[in-house]
């Protein structure tokens, strides 16, 4: 990292959400505040459901039960999320099952590892369209793989990640980290290792606590 930059964490799940309208409302705030503020975004893995079988469960049934709702109110949620989505510029479209998303956190890793500049952020950006955009399933190694090549990742040395168990035990170390951190709800973006910024935050929030961060490192 140039000593200048901010580092910023964005500890998230390919399978949330409220993660994808975060990360475009973050995406935007940065935008709004220019070049002038140089910054390092890292992803950094959690897992909402990291029991879930590679075949996954049927969406509806599985949220309804997790989180207590009922029809009516589980689809008020998604329609929240929907508009939220579309004012940050993230379409949701149909997403009937929810997956296991363990390796794509690997892959995550990897390309933040060993990929080229910006990969990891443009492989975080692929996997969140094509789970809540596309339903595709982000835990397949044909989809991963076909993300891979999306954002110039080598396919080779991807299949050889997902075909193994490399960056599996750098993932659940970082998982447990973030834990005993006090991170047990995602989105969290955590700036300079001592700021958070909890939640799925419109890009006005992103962007006022950024420059208030920024001020402060200035100052």
């Amino acid at each position: 990292m140039t000593p200048t930059a901010m580092k910023i964490d964005f500890v998230s799940d390919v399978a949330c959400p409220w993660c994808a309208v975060g990360l475009n409302a973050l995406e935007r705030a940065l935008e709004r505040i220019g070049p002038d503020l140089a910054v390092e975004l890292h992803f950094q893995p959690f897992e909402l459901n990291p029991t879930l079988s590679v075949e996954g469960a049927d969406a509806t049934a599985y949220l309804k039960a997790k989180y207590g709702l009922d029809d009516a109110r589980l689809a008020q949620n998604r329609a929240v999320i929907r508009e939220r989505g579309a004012a940050v510029g993230f379409a949701f479209g149909e997403r009937t099952r929810v997956w296991n998303t363990f390796d794509a956190h690997r892959l995550l890793y990897w390309a933040g590892v060993d990929g080229p500049a910006g990969s990891q952020r443009a492989l975080k950006h692929a996997l969140l369209q094509a789970y809540h955009g596309e339903g595709r399933n982000p835990g397949a190694e044909d989809v991963l793989l076909d993300l891979a090549a999306q954002v110039g990742l080598d396919v080779d040395a991807a299949r050889r990640i997902l075909r193994s168990e490399s960056c599996a035990a750098e993932v659940r170390a970082a998982e447990g980290a973030w834990h005993r951190a006090g991170i047990h709800a995602v989105p969290a973006v955590i700036v300079d290792d001592q700021h958070l910024i909890s939640g799925g935050q419109p890009p006005e929030v992103f962007e006022r606590a950024l420059r208030e961060i920024a001020a402060q490192r200035a100052g």
